[in-house]
Protein backbone atom coordinates (compact mmCIF):
# COMPACT_ATOMS: atom_id res chain seq x y z
CA UNK A 1 0.00 0.00 0.00
CA UNK A 2 1.27 3.47 -0.91
CA UNK A 3 0.51 6.77 0.78
CA UNK A 4 0.80 10.38 -0.30
CA UNK A 5 2.43 12.59 2.35
CA UNK A 6 2.24 16.35 1.79
CA UNK A 7 3.52 19.24 3.85
CA UNK A 8 2.82 22.95 3.48
CA UNK A 9 4.14 25.57 5.90
CA UNK A 10 3.87 29.32 6.28
CA UNK A 11 4.68 32.19 8.62
CA UNK A 12 1.96 34.44 10.01
CA UNK A 13 -0.87 31.94 9.68
CA UNK A 14 -2.08 29.65 6.92
CA UNK A 15 -1.81 30.51 3.22
CA UNK A 16 -5.54 31.09 3.15
CA UNK A 17 -5.44 33.91 5.70
CA UNK A 18 -2.40 35.75 4.36
CA UNK A 19 0.49 33.73 5.75
CA UNK A 20 3.79 33.90 3.86
CA UNK A 21 4.82 30.65 2.18
CA UNK A 22 7.86 29.03 3.79
CA UNK A 23 8.13 25.55 2.35
CA UNK A 24 6.32 22.61 0.84
CA UNK A 25 7.20 19.01 0.16
CA UNK A 26 5.57 15.76 -0.81
CA UNK A 27 6.44 12.11 -1.10
CA UNK A 28 4.73 8.86 -2.04
CA UNK A 29 5.86 6.18 0.40
CA UNK A 30 4.94 2.66 1.58
CA UNK A 31 3.17 2.29 4.91
CA UNK A 32 6.35 1.38 6.79
CA UNK A 33 7.93 4.68 5.76
CA UNK A 34 5.10 6.96 6.88
CA UNK A 35 6.30 7.99 10.33
CA UNK A 36 9.85 8.67 9.19
CA UNK A 37 8.62 10.86 6.32
CA UNK A 38 6.20 12.88 8.47
CA UNK A 39 8.96 13.62 11.00
CA UNK A 40 11.37 14.63 8.23
CA UNK A 41 8.82 17.04 6.76
CA UNK A 42 8.08 18.63 10.14
CA UNK A 43 11.80 19.16 10.68
CA UNK A 44 12.15 20.69 7.22
CA UNK A 45 9.31 23.14 7.86
CA UNK A 46 10.83 24.30 11.15
CA UNK A 47 14.41 24.66 9.86
CA UNK A 48 14.04 26.24 6.43
CA UNK A 49 16.15 28.90 4.68
CA UNK A 50 13.04 31.07 4.22
CA UNK A 51 12.32 31.16 7.95
CA UNK A 52 10.81 29.15 10.79
CA UNK A 53 7.17 28.35 10.04
CA UNK A 54 4.45 28.92 12.63
CA UNK A 55 1.76 27.11 10.61
CA UNK A 56 2.50 23.57 9.40
CA UNK A 57 0.00 21.31 7.69
CA UNK A 58 0.73 17.65 6.97
CA UNK A 59 -1.71 15.53 4.97
CA UNK A 60 -1.53 11.74 4.61
CA UNK A 61 -3.73 9.99 2.06
CA UNK A 62 -3.93 6.39 0.82
CA UNK A 63 -3.29 5.91 -2.91
CA UNK A 64 -5.15 3.27 -4.87
CA UNK A 65 -3.02 1.32 -7.34
CA UNK A 66 -5.53 1.86 -10.16
CA UNK A 67 -5.00 5.63 -9.90
CA UNK A 68 -1.23 5.50 -10.53
CA UNK A 69 0.41 6.40 -13.83
CA UNK A 70 4.12 6.07 -14.61
CA UNK A 71 6.44 8.12 -16.81
CA UNK A 72 10.16 7.91 -17.60
CA UNK A 73 12.74 9.99 -15.77
CA UNK A 74 13.89 12.60 -18.27
CA UNK A 75 17.66 12.79 -18.96
CA UNK A 76 19.69 15.56 -17.37
CA UNK A 77 22.30 17.89 -18.85
CA UNK A 78 23.95 20.98 -17.39
CA UNK A 79 24.63 24.55 -18.50
CA UNK A 80 27.32 26.18 -16.37
CA UNK A 81 26.73 29.88 -15.73
CA UNK A 82 28.24 32.28 -13.20
CA UNK A 83 25.75 35.18 -13.06
CA UNK A 84 21.98 35.60 -13.00
CA UNK A 85 21.98 37.42 -16.33
CA UNK A 86 24.10 34.74 -17.99
CA UNK A 87 21.83 32.01 -16.63
CA UNK A 88 18.63 33.67 -17.76
CA UNK A 89 20.05 34.29 -21.20
CA UNK A 90 20.97 30.60 -21.42
CA UNK A 91 17.40 29.73 -20.43
CA UNK A 92 15.99 31.99 -23.15
CA UNK A 93 18.14 30.30 -25.80
CA UNK A 94 17.19 26.84 -24.59
CA UNK A 95 13.47 27.60 -24.65
CA UNK A 96 13.78 28.84 -28.22
CA UNK A 97 15.69 25.68 -29.16
CA UNK A 98 12.88 23.57 -27.70
CA UNK A 99 10.31 25.40 -29.81
CA UNK A 100 8.77 28.04 -27.55
CA UNK A 101 8.15 31.27 -29.49
CA UNK A 102 10.19 34.38 -28.72
CA UNK A 103 6.94 36.16 -27.80
CA UNK A 104 6.13 33.50 -25.20
CA UNK A 105 9.69 33.41 -23.83
CA UNK A 106 9.74 37.16 -23.23
CA UNK A 107 6.21 37.08 -21.79
CA UNK A 108 7.31 34.41 -19.30
CA UNK A 109 10.35 36.36 -18.16
CA UNK A 110 8.27 39.53 -17.73
CA UNK A 111 5.83 37.60 -15.54
CA UNK A 112 8.51 36.01 -13.35
CA UNK A 113 10.75 39.06 -13.07
CA UNK A 114 7.82 41.23 -11.96
CA UNK A 115 7.02 39.01 -8.96
CA UNK A 116 7.50 40.56 -5.52
CA UNK A 117 6.88 37.27 -3.72
CA UNK A 118 7.04 33.66 -4.81
CA UNK A 119 4.11 31.95 -6.47
CA UNK A 120 2.86 28.73 -4.86
CA UNK A 121 2.30 27.13 -8.26
CA UNK A 122 3.13 27.75 -11.91
CA UNK A 123 1.96 30.08 -14.64
CA UNK A 124 0.47 28.10 -17.53
CA UNK A 125 1.31 29.84 -20.81
CA UNK A 126 0.54 29.29 -24.48
CA UNK A 127 3.91 28.44 -26.06
CA UNK A 128 2.95 30.27 -29.26
CA UNK A 129 1.04 33.40 -28.23
CA UNK A 130 2.53 33.97 -24.76
CA UNK A 131 -0.98 34.26 -23.30
CA UNK A 132 -1.40 33.20 -19.69
CA UNK A 133 -4.04 30.44 -19.61
CA UNK A 134 -4.59 29.89 -15.89
CA UNK A 135 -6.66 32.34 -13.84
CA UNK A 136 -5.07 31.75 -10.44
CA UNK A 137 -3.00 34.96 -10.08
CA UNK A 138 -0.16 34.45 -7.58
CA UNK A 139 -1.43 30.98 -6.65
CA UNK A 140 -0.79 29.44 -10.08
CA UNK A 141 -1.21 25.75 -10.91
CA UNK A 142 0.58 23.34 -8.60
CA UNK A 143 2.24 20.19 -9.86
CA UNK A 144 1.49 17.61 -7.18
CA UNK A 145 1.15 13.88 -6.50
CA UNK A 146 4.42 12.53 -7.88
CA UNK A 147 7.53 10.72 -6.68
CA UNK A 148 10.18 8.34 -7.99
CA UNK A 149 9.16 4.69 -8.27
CA UNK A 150 12.37 3.35 -6.72
CA UNK A 151 13.68 5.82 -4.13
CA UNK A 152 16.87 3.95 -3.25
CA UNK A 153 17.96 3.55 -6.87
CA UNK A 154 17.07 7.14 -7.71
CA UNK A 155 19.00 8.61 -4.78
CA UNK A 156 22.02 6.42 -5.57
CA UNK A 157 22.01 7.64 -9.20
CA UNK A 158 21.73 11.27 -8.07
CA UNK A 159 24.57 10.82 -5.58
CA UNK A 160 26.76 9.44 -8.38
CA UNK A 161 26.21 12.74 -10.20
CA UNK A 162 27.07 14.75 -7.07
CA UNK A 163 23.47 15.95 -6.76
CA UNK A 164 22.39 14.95 -3.27
CA UNK A 165 19.84 16.87 -1.22
CA UNK A 166 16.20 17.79 -1.58
CA UNK A 167 16.39 20.45 -4.31
CA UNK A 168 17.77 18.46 -7.28
CA UNK A 169 15.96 15.30 -6.19
CA UNK A 170 12.54 16.95 -6.13
CA UNK A 171 13.12 19.13 -9.18
CA UNK A 172 13.95 16.27 -11.55
CA UNK A 173 10.93 14.20 -10.44
CA UNK A 174 8.58 17.17 -10.81
CA UNK A 175 10.09 18.13 -14.17
CA UNK A 176 9.55 14.59 -15.46
CA UNK A 177 5.85 14.65 -14.58
CA UNK A 178 5.49 18.09 -16.17
CA UNK A 179 7.35 17.08 -19.35
CA UNK A 180 4.93 14.18 -19.90
CA UNK A 181 1.84 16.29 -19.25
CA UNK A 182 -0.86 16.49 -21.98
CA UNK A 183 0.37 19.38 -24.10
CA UNK A 184 3.55 20.40 -22.29
CA UNK A 185 6.19 21.96 -24.52
CA UNK A 186 8.65 23.17 -21.87
CA UNK A 187 9.08 24.34 -18.30
CA UNK A 188 11.09 27.26 -16.90
CA UNK A 189 11.89 27.44 -13.18
CA UNK A 190 14.11 28.97 -10.53
CA UNK A 191 13.79 28.29 -6.81
CA UNK A 192 12.38 30.53 -4.09
CA UNK A 193 14.97 29.32 -1.57
CA UNK A 194 17.33 32.26 -0.94
CA UNK A 195 20.42 30.04 -0.70
CA UNK A 196 19.73 28.02 -3.86
CA UNK A 197 20.53 29.86 -7.09
CA UNK A 198 20.19 26.99 -9.59
CA UNK A 199 17.26 26.81 -12.01
CA UNK A 200 16.32 24.82 -15.07
CA UNK A 201 14.58 24.53 -18.41
CA UNK A 202 13.07 21.15 -19.21
CA UNK A 203 11.22 19.41 -22.02
CA UNK A 204 10.37 15.91 -23.20
CA UNK A 205 12.30 16.81 -26.36
CA UNK A 206 15.72 17.37 -24.74
CA UNK A 207 15.38 16.59 -21.02
CA UNK A 208 16.22 18.51 -17.86
CA UNK A 209 18.61 21.38 -18.57
CA UNK A 210 20.11 22.35 -15.20
CA UNK A 211 21.37 25.96 -15.18
CA UNK A 212 23.83 26.51 -12.35
CA UNK A 213 23.06 30.20 -11.65
CA UNK A 214 19.70 31.81 -12.42
CA UNK A 215 19.27 34.30 -9.59
CA UNK A 216 21.27 36.25 -7.01
CA UNK A 217 22.22 34.63 -3.72
CA UNK A 218 19.83 35.74 -0.99
CA UNK A 219 16.90 36.38 -3.34
CA UNK A 220 13.77 34.73 -1.80
CA UNK A 221 11.60 35.05 -4.92
CA UNK A 222 11.19 32.17 -7.36
CA UNK A 223 8.67 30.98 -9.88
CA UNK A 224 7.92 28.64 -12.74
CA UNK A 225 6.12 28.61 -16.09
CA UNK A 226 4.59 25.65 -17.91
CA UNK A 227 4.56 26.31 -21.67
CA UNK A 228 1.84 24.35 -23.46
CA UNK A 229 0.84 23.69 -27.05
CA UNK A 230 -1.59 26.11 -28.63
CA UNK A 231 -5.12 24.76 -28.09
CA UNK A 232 -4.31 22.75 -24.95
CA UNK A 233 -7.36 22.13 -22.75
CA UNK A 234 -6.51 24.21 -19.66
CA UNK A 235 -8.91 22.35 -17.35
CA UNK A 236 -7.55 18.94 -18.39
CA UNK A 237 -3.99 20.19 -17.95
CA UNK A 238 -4.78 21.60 -14.51
CA UNK A 239 -6.34 18.29 -13.44
CA UNK A 240 -3.30 16.27 -14.59
CA UNK A 241 -0.85 18.56 -12.80
CA UNK A 242 -2.69 18.74 -9.50
CA UNK A 243 -4.48 15.41 -9.20
CA UNK A 244 -2.92 12.69 -11.36
CA UNK A 245 -0.64 10.41 -9.31
CA UNK A 246 2.60 9.79 -11.24
CA UNK A 247 5.53 7.57 -10.31
CA UNK A 248 8.69 8.39 -12.24
CA UNK A 249 10.50 5.30 -13.49
CA UNK A 250 14.27 5.00 -13.85
CA UNK A 251 15.75 3.75 -17.09
CA UNK A 252 18.51 1.17 -17.36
Amino acid sequence: MLYSVKMRSSLGGSHGVGGRHISGAERIVPEDGLEEQVIAMLRRARMHERGRADFIQVKVEEIKEKDIMTCPLIPMYQMNTVTKDEGRQAARKELLRIGVSKTAVESAFRELESLTDSMRGAIVMDAVTGERLDDRAERGVRCSNMDCEDTALYEARMAEKGLGGDHPREALVLASKVAYGPGTVAELCWSDDPDYVTGYVCSKKFGYGRITVMKDMGDPVGGRVFFVEHGTDAAEYDDYMQNQVVLVRMGE
